[in-house]
């Protein structure tokens, strides 16, 4: 079982990283300007004379396919080009340690970004009467969301000593997770005879399916529970790859 304590000293060490350089305040704007300008200038968000954030948070996943990958390719990769993971795993922490350390870091700063964008809650609450429970299922289910892509930024990054390498492989797990459960897509496997419960099986793999309905203000718990099944999945397989190249 992991120690607790062990598990905070590798976050407050991954968490105080980002903030030692300038790149986490770089993209903390460029998140905040890319969501703004999507919600704003794309969606034409006064125009819409609505008092919903739907045309906000239906921008998220997009936002963090391109950010998220950014955010966490360095997490092992940069410790495996510098020869610091074999300084780290000597330590009395166990990989698993490392990995939930690394991971919670990485999560609570995309959280932060998350937070950050409180000024257009009030912007909606200052022109209109939003239902404000729509509102936090949202931002909930955009948090669960960004959880699952952080995990799969960390289990990019555990394949290779390049950035970009596991900047790209993140970048193209989570576009594939995305889309899997697009309308086109579901149809087209339709037509190649595959069964019916196999075809919906394959759409239920969907990060954005399980989050539209969040955007819409229902959480569902089997929705929760798919994005940390998905947490635990890629950070299992960070965990297999991370100890097979130790053992080489």
């Amino acid at each position: 079982m992991a120690n607790i304590k062990t598990v905070k000293a590798i976050f407050k060490r991954e968490f105080k990283a980002y903030f030692d350089s300038p790149v986490a305040y770089v993209f903390l704007v460029a998140f905040l300007a890319l969501v703004g300008f999507l919600t704003f200038g794309v969606t034409m968000f006064y125009e819409r004379r609505q008092a919903s954030l739907m045309p906000f948070f239906m921008w998220h996943p997009w936002v963090y396919l391109l950010l998220v990958p950014a955010a966490t390719m360095g997490l092992w990769a940069e410790e495996r080009r510098t020869g610091t993971i074999e300084l780290l795993l000597t330590l009395p922490v166990t990989l698993a340690e490392a990995l939930a350390g690394k991971f919670l870091a990485a999560w609570a700063f995309i959280a932060i970004a998350l937070g950050l964008t409180f000024p257009i809650v009030l912007t909606t609450a200052w022109l209109g009467s939003p239902d404000m429970g729509a509102i936090v299922c949202g931002y909930v289910g955009s948090f669960f969301l960004s959880g699952a892509c952080v995990a799969i930024g960390v289990f990019a990054s555990a394949l290779s000593r390049s950035q970009v390498i596991g900047f790209v492989i993140a970048l193209a797990i989570c576009l594939f997770m995305l889309i899997i459960g697009f309308s086109p897509i579901i149809s087209a496997v339709a037509q190649w005879g595959v069964p019916a419960a196999v075809v919906s099986a394959i759409a239920s793999c969907s990060l954005m399916q399980h989050f539209d309905a969040m955007q819409r203000g229902v959480v569902d718990l089997a929705d929760i529970a798919y994005y940390i099944g998905v947490m635990v999945f890629m950070l299992a397989a960070a965990h297999v790859v991370t100890d097979n190249r130790k053992a080489s």
